[in-house]
Parts: structure tokens; C-alpha cells; sequence
């Protein structure tokens, strides 16, 4: 009772003052932006400066919460009933599992925004220890008895199959690969990986605070972050000679934002990722922009290296069924410990 008072009392102000409608009926929204591990510290700034921009533009006091965690995991809690508004993960094979599982977004999302529906890219590199004590220059290195390997778990985490898809491609390119050859090289890499966390952040923990292992695998923003924040002048960054073309999607939830009435609010929230002002803050957090006119100055920043891409690999739905499906490559490769 007492809220609905102070709402009529405001309401009255409003036109009191000759107040647009629009903000004399201005409302308290909420939206949840479901995310994997590396986001927070993205999304927290960029939700700021929509949820201002939204305001100023309506009337309306917008609050924008976060969820965050391995990417599959994220996942299978909207497709199971959590009600996010937004879903911004690693892979577009896990918002395909929310439509599949869940049925509660379109099959087509991938159409509803530029990109293919994304807005920022990456690649994985290597994070190790100042000065390189392992000297860790490539791929190939990282099966080499005695090095310990920080990575998460493929079957958690967006990141973690990016850095497996990433490896695999590297091998497949080797003088004389064959899928076998590959194979045996992922078997050896897993043998050094002492601890698989369930998503990205997680790794970087074990690795910056925890101090276990000599090189982990990366996204390329988690990396710079550990350089720059987490752990200054105590790592090294390294750029492998191949990596993977990392497309991390957004989505509409459709069933939810139909529900709760905040589809416009959504729509814009995600339209705004592709803006100038937006991308520059992706930027700034290490992401790759794919907004072309910000090439240059994205290329101050990040190095240039080969990468491959999920469509050369087959698509996410043969390199799912092929590489981390229930006994799967994967599963046939790692060494429990």
C-alpha cells in the first residue's frame, strides 16, 4: 500500500510540473542477463550506461542484474525455468539448447541481430608466468612432460571448448596430422591438466590466486585482465600461431520477455551492444569489436594472429556431436585423475 502511495504522489508531481506522460507513468523495471564466466566486469560497466540512457529516453528506473557462470551451465538453468530476459553466453550451441530443451526462445535468434547475433569476438592465447619460465611459445608445448595445464571443463564451459577446439585445430595442421595423431596430442595436453574448474573464471582463479599450473588457457580479455588487474607484473601473455575465431552470441529469451512485458527494453538493451559507444567499452575490456570503423583502433590493442572458425570446423552441431557428446572425443581422451 505504502508504494502504490508514493507512485500516485510522484505520478501527481509529474504532471504538476507538465511532465511528459511518458515519465508520469514511469515504471521500475527489471531486467536478468543471463552470462558466462568473463563477462561480469563488461556487462556491469555497459549495463550502467544503458540503464541511464534508458531512463533519460523514458522516464523508466531500469535495473539490470547479472548472472554469471559456465557457459552449458548457464544454459541448462534457462532452458530448466530461470527467467532471463537476456541470455549473453560463450556458445551458440548452448542458446540452441535453451530452444531445443527449453523451447523458450525462437530456433531462428541468430537472425533477430547483426552478426549472427554477436556483438564482441575473442581467441584463446596463453597466460604464463613472468619471464616464461617453461619457455611456452605454441601448442605443441603444452604436451611436454612437466608442464601443468589450467583449463576449465568442456563439458561446463563455453570457454573450456574454445580452448579444446583451438588445440585440435592447431594439431590437425601439424606436417602429416591425421585425426588420430590429433587425438594423441589432446590425450598428452589433458595429461597435464591438473584441475578442471566449471567455467573460465574459475581457471584464472586457480591460476592467478591459487598459483597452480604454468600456462593457462585463455580468453583473450581474461588473460589481459589477470596481466593487468589481478596480478601486476606477475604474467605474460603469449599468442599461439593459431587460435580459434571465439563468437560469443546474445539472445532474446522470448518467453520471458513476453511474460514479463520487456521485450522493447530487452531489444534495445541488446541493439545497444552494437553501437559505437558500446563497443569501445568492449574495447577497453578486451573484446574484439565487429563494429569495422573501430578496426584501428581495436588493432592498438589486440595482435594479429591466424585463427579458424567454428563453420570450418563443420558447425557447433558436428563439432558438439563429434568432440563433446556423452563418449565423444573428449570423453575418450581425458584422463580422470
Amino acid at each position: 500500500m505504502t508504494y502504490g502511495f508514493k507512485k500516485t504522489k510522484l505520478t501527481a508531481l509529474a504532471i504538476m510540473l507538465g511532465l511528459s506522460s511518458a515519465y508520469a507513468c514511469a515504471k521500475d523495471i527489471t531486467l536478468l542477463n543471463v552470462s558466462y564466466d568473463p563477462t561480469r566486469e563488461l556487462y556491469q560497466e555497459l549495463d550502467n550506461i544503458f540503464a541511464k540512457q534508458w531512463t533519460e529516453k523514458t522516464g523508466d528506473t531500469l535495473t539490470i542484474k547479472q548472472s554469471h557462470g559456465g557457459s552449458g551451465s548457464q544454459a541448462r538453468s534457462v532452458a530448466n525455468g530461470l527467467d532471463a530476459d537476456v541470455v549473453t553466453l560463450a556458445l551458440a550451441i548452448d542458446i540452441d539448447s535453451i530452444a531445443k530443451t527449453g523451447n523458450r526462445l525462437n530456433p531462428d535468434w541468430e537472425k533477430n541481430f547483426a552478426h549472427n547475433s554477436t556483438p564482441f569476438t575473442s581467441t584463446i592465447v596463453f597466460l604464463v608466468r613472468k619471464g616464461n619460465p617453461k619457455n611456452i611459445k605454441d601448442w605443441g608445448d603444452l604436451a611436454q612432460p612437466g608442464v601443468q595445464v589450467i583449463t576449465p571443463n568442456p563439458k561446463t564451459s563455453g570457454g573450456a571448448r574454445w580452448n579444446y577446439l583451438a588445440a585440435w585445430s592447431w594439431a590437425l595442421r601439424q606436417p602429416g596430422a591425421t585425426e588420430e595423431s590429433a587425438k594423441d596430442y589432446l590425450n598428452k595436453l589433458y595429461a597435464n591438466v591438473p584441475v578442471l574448474d566449471s567455467g573460465a573464471r574459475g581457471s584464472t582463479l586457480t591460476f592467478v590466486q591459487r598459483q597452480i599450473g604454468d600456462v593457462l588457457l585463455a580468453w583473450e580479455n581474461e588473460a589481459f585482465l589477470a596481466q593487468k588487474e589481478l596480478g601486476t607484473g606477475q604474467f605474460d601473455i603469449v599468442v599461439p600461431s593459431l587460435s580459434i575465431l571465439a563468437e560469443p552470441p546474445v539472445a532474446l529469451v522470448d518467453s520471458v520477455v513476453d511474460k514479463r512485458g520487456t521485450r522493447e527494453v530487452a531489444t534495445a538493451y541488446l541493439n545497444f551492444l552494437y553501437t559505437p559507444e558500446a563497443q569501445k567499452v568492449g574495447i577497453k575490456h578486451f573484446y574484439r569489436p565487429t563494429d569495422k570503423s573501430l578496426e584501428e583502433e581495436a588493432a592498438k590493442q589486440f595482435p594479429k594472429l591466424e585463427t579458424v572458425s567454428i563453420k570450418e570446423l563443420g558447425g557447433w552441431d558436428a563439432v558438439n556431436n563429434k568432440h563433446f557428446a556423452d563418449n565423444a572425443i573428449f570423453d575418450q581422451i581425458y584422463i580422470k585423475k
